[in-house]
């Protein structure tokens, strides 16, 4: 067990620890420009909206300060996916606004060959812990910030970086159907995330799901 623990750990640990390499090389004045983050060059801090919360982050530190407390559970100050995704977005990522459309996972490219993955981690996951439990999944989206989507019996879009759209959709199960869901995706994602990143994302907003309520 303590093996896997630190398997696990390390699996995270060093793709962190090369990303806040580069993050401490890279100019802060060109994240910004692409980014759309406020960078303020006398405090050497970023302005960044994550799943949310309002968050200040050091450069070329990454230190990380929550600066709202809209719910208790900071996903980017408590878990190493969640930095993982942010400072990847800071390096790799842009603003970019979405046309409206939502994709499904198999539609983003590179879909189909992580789909089994993402769909044991996410919408399986996603379906048997809120599927006979949607008002529970209803308050915990509220707390997150989450507006509500009219479609299958609940559902949340959740605003993960400023105009990078997900929604998730439930439906109950009942004597003869298991729950189900779908996870759809503002049709941006592909232009700042690859396909297995979305299992990330997903895997980090369920984790704050469940953290909330």
């Amino acid at each position: 067990m303590t093996m896997e623990i630190e398997k696990n750990n390390n699996k995270e640990l060093v793709p962190l620890e090369h990303y806040l390499t580069e993050f401490r090389k890279a100019d802060p004045d060109e994240i910004s420009a692409r980014t759309g983050f406020i960078f303020d060059s006398e405090r050497r801090m970023f302005k960044v909206t994550f799943l949310g919360r309002e968050y200040e982050i050091s450069h070329p530190e990454f230190e990380i300060k929550c600066m709202d407390e809209k719910y208790g559970y900071s996903p980017l100050t408590e878990t190493n996916p969640a930095k993982i995704l942010v400072v990847r977005f800071l390096l790799e990522g842009a603003a970019s606004v979405s046309t409206g459309k939502f994709l499904t996972y198999r539609e983003v490219p590179w879909g189909e060959v992580y789909y089994r993955q993402f769909n044991g981690r996410c919408m399986m996951r996603l379906a048997f812990s809120y599927g006979n439990k949607t008002e529970q999944f209803r308050e915990a989206g509220r707390i997150m910030g989450a507006e509500p989507v009219k479609a299958g019996d609940a559902g949340c879009q959740f605003e993960v970086f400023p105009g990078y759209f997900v929604q998730f959709l439930l439906w109950e199960g009942d004597e003869e159907f298991p729950p189900a869901s779908q996870i759809l995706f503002s049709d941006n994602f592909p232009a700042a995330f690859h396909a297995e990143d979305l299992v990330v994302v997903c895997d980090v907003i369920i984790g704050t799901l469940k953290k909330c309520g």
